[in-house]
């Protein structure tokens, strides 16, 4: 990793850890990057796949910074990509996930001043109060500041905020867990304020606001995500109105059945006009749920169950996110059409012998069909 004051641009190896090792680093230099959720995750596969990190409505994918790259071809040529060298390069490289055409030993990022502030607030309900709650956000959610970034968790995990006298129900919880960055506490408050009167005020089980950080929400995520464990994981993008998609997510976070399984619901309206990018393919909402257990012989019932689940939502999607999907199990489209044509002719024309191994899918004939 390198930083150059002059330019705010970061240097970084794809192997480089974006929560463990690039946010230290820029934190010394008074600088952040849209790192993702959890800490472990290298830069390489998460930047080529879009990048859905801190401060993602505000900043936008984690791509978006990317300023260039260098890239070995495939006839093994070393060059560099930017907006005035190789830009096609630069442009498959911000979306194209496993389908890009050469290895990059390394990315250039455009990063941006430190927020002062970070602040979290964070409710639990019961699964009971899932249709009421997901509605009420539907009808918020686009008039929020960007700056502020609420993720609906159903989780099993027994540390849950619970106001004194409370007990955690049995089973699924959800947590309405909300981070903005901010000049300053009070302005923290203030961006939180449209979610402190919601209809459910009443009825929370428990809730906790306060100041925090990239590092500690990065922990959180490591005990929802704990590494040494099978996953088995799908995803939809979504704009469907929240009393037809509140009543299917209450019937799948029903069933979650391991302590670490989880689902959430990402609010992500309005959204941003992208920049001409391989990445293309977004919603108002995103749905991703993680199926987390340790037996190998749970593989195909996992998997049958989350890609089934998820494939009835996605009756009302508008694609996938590549960081979430599983293409051998089920199919969807993750660029628009026009993307996924001129992805097609970059690659036939970088790599015209398919050296380069690809999308790993059931059925490559149907790569990137929606539905």
């Amino acid at each position: 990793m390198a930083y150059d004051p002059e330019t705010g641009i970061a240097t970084v190896r794809p192997a480089v850890q974006g929560g463990l090792e690039l946010a230290p680093f820029l934190e010394r230099h008074g600088r952040a990057f849209p790192g993702g959720h959890c800490a472990s995750v290298g830069l390489g596969g998460y930047l080529l796949q879009g990048g859905q990190g801190w401060n993602g409505r505000a900043r936008g994918w984690a791509c978006q910074s990317v300023a260039g790259l260098d890239v070995v071809t495939a006839d093994g040529t070393l060059v560099h990509a930017d907006a005035g060298e190789n830009p096609d390069l630069l442009w498959a490289a911000r979306g194209a996930g496993p389908g890009f055409p050469g290895i990059i030993t390394r990315f250039y990022l455009r990063t941006y001043e430190a927020p002062r502030v970070m602040w979290h607030d964070t409710w639990a309900f019961r699964l009971g109060d899932t249709v009421e709650l997901l509605t009420w956000l539907h009808d918020v959610l686009p008039g929020l500041d960007r700056r502020v970034e609420p993720v609906v968790a159903a989780t099993r995990l027994p540390d849950v905020p619970l106001y004194e006298g409370a007990s955690r129900p049995d089973g699924t919880v959800l947590l309405l867990h909300t981070t903005v960055m901010a000049d300053s506490a009070g302005q923290a408050r203030a961006l939180l304020a449209p979610l402190q009167d919601g209809p459910l005020r009443g009825r929370a089980l428990g809730h906790v606001q306060g100041p925090t950080s990239v590092i500690e929400e990065n922990q959180a995520q490591t005990a929802q995500n704990p590494e040494g464990y099978r996953y088995a994981v799908d995803c939809t993008w979504t704009d469907a109105p929240g009393r037809v998609l509140a009543p299917m997510l209450h019937a799948l976070w029903s069933e979650l059945d391991t302590e670490h399984s989880f689902s959430i619901w990402y609010g992500w309206a309005p959204r941003h006009d992208l920049p001409d990018m391989a990445f293309s393919v977004e919603a108002n909402v995103y749905v991703a749920t993680y199926a987390i257990y340790t037996d190998p012989a749970d593989d195909a019932r996992y998997a049958d169950w989350v890609h089934r689940r998820t494939a009835a939502l996605a009756v009302h999607g508008a694609g996938v996110y590549l960081g979430d999907t599983d293409f051998t199990r089920r199919q969807d489209r993750f660029l628009t059409g026009d993307a996924y044509r001129r992805l097609t002719a970059i690659r036939a024309e970088r790599d015209p012998s398919g050296r380069f191994a690809s999308y790993l899918t059931a059925d490559p004939e149907r790569l990137n069909v929606h539905g």
